[in-house]
């Protein structure tokens, strides 16, 4: 069983290699994307965004780009969302601090000076969002408030795969073996993964800040705190007796270690909204 599950992982990458690839494939994805969202042009540079918490807490955004088909890792980017209410305001942030970036006469000076790499400058065709009828339409107020309606929209929502268009009633269902979904899907999952992993850094870096404030818990004892327990929220069930039982870590500082992590737990209720991503 494990070597046909490894054997199958594999033949799958190959096969995604291969199409992403095919000059003729990706060519085939953006007309029918042009036709399938009844644009003027086929869109070669494509922005794709995605919102990932961990209930309400590390709010953060990412933005991928693809260009003609084909990932521009150099372009991509992270946001960190300080307050929000829910996915969708957050959405309507991030594009608005994005669009906001497209009439900065400081990022067309950068774009003159470098000449290889236009950042933030450069408008795409399509803007995509990970999600459905809300998302899109909190994508479509930030596109209108920034005056920018020359740039296309649409969302793609996991359960169906639909894709949803702004101020449409009803999505637009591509063909499972249609190229223009493999791309909007391989745009979605690429913008879910870059998301999560900048969501867990700034987790695993608070995680570390969190403990950190406890007097006499150094960086060794952390380390051995997250090793022995595997998490926080593993560390934060534990009791104080649990946690003396690491070597050099006596029954005050297990007691302080406690109390510390059910204060923060305490002071981060209240937050409402479903996690996007874990």
């Amino acid at each position: 069983m494990k070597t046909a599950t490894l054997n199958a992982r594999q033949a799958l990458m190959l096969h995604k290699t291969r199409r992403t690839s095919d000059y003729v494939a990706r060519t085939q994805a953006l007309t029918d994307l042009q036709e399938a969202l009844g644009l003027a042009e086929a869109p070669l540079r494509i922005e794709c965004y995605d919102i990932s918490h961990l209930a309400g807490t590390n709010v953060v955004a990412s933005m991928v780009v693809f260009e003609d088909g084909l990932p521009r890792k150099d372009q991509y980017r992270s946001f960190t969302v300080a307050e929000t209410t829910d996915d969708t305001d957050s959405m309507n942030q991030v594009l608005t601090r994005r669009l906001a970036r497209l009439d900065d006469p400081r990022e067309q000076e950068d774009a003159v000076a470098d000449g290889k790499k236009r950042r933030f400058s450069y408008p795409p065709q399509l803007l995509v969002v990970d999600g459905g009828q809300p998302q899109v339409a909190a994508a479509a107020r930030a596109l209108a408030a920034s005056g920018h309606s020359e740039i296309a929209l649409c969302g793609i929502a996991k359960r169906l795969e639909e894709v949803w268009l702004p101020e449409q009633d009803y999505p637009v269902i591509l063909p499972r073996t249609s190229e223009a979904l493999y791309l909007l899907e391989r745009l979605r999952d690429e913008a879910h993964r870059f998301a999560i992993t900048h969501q867990r850094a700034r987790r695993k870096r608070d995680i570390t800040t969190v403990l950190a404030e406890v007097p006499g818990l150094g960086p060794a004892r952390i380390r051995a705190l997250l090793r022995h327990f595997g998490s926080v929220a593993a560390l934060r069930t534990a009791t104080p007796d649990e946690i003396t039982q690491l070597p050099g870590i006596g029954p005050t500082l297990a007691e302080a270690v406690h109390v510390h992590l059910a204060q923060t737990a305490r002071a981060s209720v209240g937050w409402t909204g479903t996690a996007t991503g874990e």
